[in-house]
């Protein structure tokens, strides 16, 4: 089982290329940001990781997910990055595709691709994506963008994405493309799309897994793919190490633990304490 950390690195928090090389030289593998293109001040969406809807600072002020991570990469040559997540919806797929091809080419393979669908009504608005339909769009772009980085002239016609045949590189250095993992609560839709164009599952937290570790791969059966390739990558975690022998016998991938938007005086300890949990396994 690999390990890795997550955080909203914002302009206010520890530097990404700090961050980056604190986690290589701590011995973890992976270092995962999330995205929010922008708040919109209208707030009408209420914020649903807390009860009183208030949205944290760091949502306002989250770096770009691509610039950051190329300069985690770059900075920290043996760690691998990912998106964790990026919000499907609202990227072009052209754009993104280029985008996404070129970090695992300047990375020589070392990006994963973590995707969600939004919860933020407002900001996905402004990108014009409904509510109601951004699932079915997000899968759209995301088939859009395999075939880009698959076929040397590529084309898609949906109902939201329409690609005429098209010439695109440079091609991704990982076969068919970065490893694609859908953020979400579990659920028949979310392992529908998961078993249909993607190769795994970040669950938050991890509570539930195990009810619904059967029933992706169930769902990867019914899809005709081989059950055994799911990849799971719980995100949020509090570490411990009976939790993660239990998550190790599920047969989970990755673990991602949790960093506070902060400075490097309240990161960089807690750091610490989650890198030498891990070293205890090594």
């Amino acid at each position: 089982m690999r390990f890795g950390v997550t955080m909203f690195v914002t302009d206010r928090s520890i530097g990404i290329v700090e961050l980056a090389q604190a986690v290589e030289e701590r011995g973890l593998d992976s270092l995962w940001v999330p995205e929010h293109t922008h708040i919109p001040t209208s707030r009408r969406t209420p914020y649903p990781g807390s009860p009183d809807g208030v949205l944290p600072d760091e949502y306002r002020r989250c770096l770009d997910p691509f610039v950051a991570l190329t300069a985690a990469a770059m900075a920290a040559p043996t760690l691998r990055v990912g998106t964790g997540i990026l919000l499907m919806p609202q990227h072009d797929p052209i754009v993104a595709a280029k985008a996404v091809a070129t970090i695992d080419v300047v990375t020589g393979g070392r990006f994963s691709l973590g995707i969600g669908f939004g919860w933020n009504e407002d900001e996905m608005n402004n990108h014009r994506v409904d509510y109601k339909t951004r699932r079915e769009m997000g899968r759209e772009k995301l088939l859009a963008m395999r075939a880009l980085w698959t076929q040397e002239e590529a084309s898609f016609d949906g109902t939201y994405v329409h690609l005429p045949p098209s010439w695109s590189w440079p091609k991704p250095v990982q076969p068919g493309g970065p490893p694609v993992l859908i953020g979400g609560a579990a659920g028949p839709k979310l392992f529908h799309h998961i078993a249909e164009y993607a190769d795994g599952w970040i669950p938050i937290g991890g509570r539930g897994i195990t009810e619904a570790l059967p029933k992706l791969r169930a769902a990867f059966e019914e899809a005709g793919r081989d059950p055994g390739s799911v990849q799971v990558t719980p995100f949020g975690s509090i570490p411990d190490q009976g939790k993660l022998d239990y998550f190790e016998s599920l047969g989970v991938n990755e673990c991602v633990f949790q960093l506070p938007s902060a400075g490097a005086d309240q990161v960089l300890p807690l750091l610490d304490k989650q890198a030498a949990i891990v070293a205890d396994r090594r």
